[in-house]
């Protein structure tokens, strides 16, 4: 880890920096998110006689890509952490400003106290894909907003609200074979795709969400470390005097990646036999809908690792617990 830490807090527009040499009071700035922003950066480094530094900002949103990959591609050391660990650490702290400038210190404190991994980027076929599938994820949500539109507003406006619905149907549909053409483009995301969907449950689309969302899964030590970069580890919650609070999902972890293995664990719940066993073993022992679903995502996402990792198509026997 470099002695020089630079926190970057990212939104659309602007970028607010704070920069930790040693234990000395952040030095502050703030620039444009674009390539002149960039430059700036270079430029007020080395008015500050940094050579390097360990950046670190949030993964929020799509915002934060380009100056990652900018500081990656001049030599820093950079790491992009969930959003959720700062905030904790930022609590541990009891910060009470809510500002971009603060925040941009917290985060700086945050890399200098926690040394978090340094972030690889991902292949640009990857990092394209990621696009794509999660523009469709974004299509899929205001389909939602507009069919809940529909049950509750004035009738006058439902013609309007269906013709939406069918335009972005449409959109939706191009874009899947978009998807598809991408995948079959590239070799390597093409046979990591039949591998995928050899898994009960996981369709051809699942599957390209899934690969957009772990892009290399080299970088993962286990399948354990998988699970918890999707947020599909499991926290006992503890409290007082009781040690045997309700378990339940850690959230801390790629959303997109939990919500494309929704849909392929309700799959596998209802078609793979394999499982039936196990799964009526989680509800006799009081679990509900959604631990069920939880505890099958978490098993899908450890079953994608064995199979990625071997580079054989799925074996029933792996979804099997052990005894």
């Amino acid at each position: 880890m470099n002695a020089s830490i630079l926190g970057i807090d990212v939104s659309k527009a602007t970028l607010h920096l704070a920069l930790l040499k040693g234990s000395g009071r952040p030095q502050k700035k703030q620039v444009r998110n674009d390539a002149s922003g960039f430059a700036e950066i270079a430029d007020w480094l080395r008015g500050q006689e940094v050579e390097s530094v360990s950046a670190c900002l949030e993964a929020t949103s799509t915002y934060g890509q380009a100056v990652a990959r900018y500081l990656h591609e001049q030599g820093h050391r950079v790491s992009v952490v969930n959003p959720a660990r700062i905030s904790g650490f930022a609590q541990s702290e009891l910060r009470r400003t809510k500002t971009d400038s603060a925040d941009s210190a917290t985060i700086a404190r945050f890399c200098q106290t926690m040394e978090p991994k340094a972030w690889i980027p991902p292949k640009p076929e990857t990092a394209e894909l990621q696009q794509m599938t999660r523009r469709l994820e974004d299509l899929q949500q205001i389909i939602g907003q507009e069919k809940t539109r529909l049950e509750t507003t004035i009738e006058s406006l439902h013609e309007d609200i269906e013709a939406h619905i069918e335009f972005i149907e449409k959109q939706m549909a191009q874009l899947k074979q978009v998807i598809s053409s991408h995948m079959k483009k590239y070799k390597e995301l093409d046979s990591a795709l039949t591998l995928m969907t050899s898994i009960k449950g996981i369709s051809t689309l699942s599957g390209s969400q899934i690969l957009a969302e772990i892009g290399d899964w080299t970088v993962f030590g286990s399948a354990r470390q998988l699970a918890a970069y999707a947020g599909l580890t499991p926290q006992a919650k503890e409290s007082g005097t009781s040690v045997h609070g309700r378990t339940r999902l850690c959230k801390i972890g790629n959303e997109h990646l939990r919500r494309a293995l929704y849909f392929p664990a309700l799959t596998a719940i209802r078609c793979c036999e394999e499982l039936q066993p196990w799964i009526e073993g989680l509800r006799s022992r009081g679990k509900n809908k959604m631990q069920v679903v939880g505890a099958v995502m978490h098993k899908l996402i450890r079953v994608v690792y064995g199979v990625l990792k071997s580079g054989q198509p799925f074996k029933p026997e792996l979804l099997v617990p052990t005894p």
